[in-house]
């Protein structure tokens, strides 16, 4: 969808203004949506239907790609260090670690450097 449309009414099914869909896609139906094209000046009116539906649960031991982890590093990895920076990795003083996003440890191949919670409780 191009950038010059925006949303101006979300109806959720079920409320008054969505019956006509609930007739036509039954449980289907999640929402009605009233957008508005500004370019070619169009009232769109769009409906949110679930296609596909499966078990899923949460994995817990993910790790997101924005937590800020520890890497651990030994004097005189200069280079290392400088490629953490150069990564936006920052030096933490207190702890004497480089703190970066996982995301980009991961994306570094550092991902055998990095300190566990338990490893940071010691410190």
């Amino acid at each position: 969808m191009a950038t010059n449309y925006y949303t101006k009414k979300t109806i959720v099914a079920g409320q008054p203004g969505t019956q006509k869909w609930v007739q036509k896609y039954g449980k289907a139906l999640v929402c009605v949506r009233y957008k508005y094209d500004i370019k070619n000046k169009r009232k769109l009116k769009t409906v949110e239907i679930i296609v596909e539906e499966k078990p899923w649960s949460w994995d817990k031991k993910r790790i997101p790609g924005n937590k800020i982890v520890g890497i651990r590093v030994a004097y005189g990895e200069v280079e290392l260090g400088r490629m953490i920076r150069a990564a936006g990795g920052k030096w933490d003083r207190k702890k004497k670690q480089w703190e970066l996003p996982y995301r980009d440890a991961i994306n570094l191949g550092l991902e055998e450097r990095i300190i566990t919670k338990e490893e940071n409780e010691q410190i």
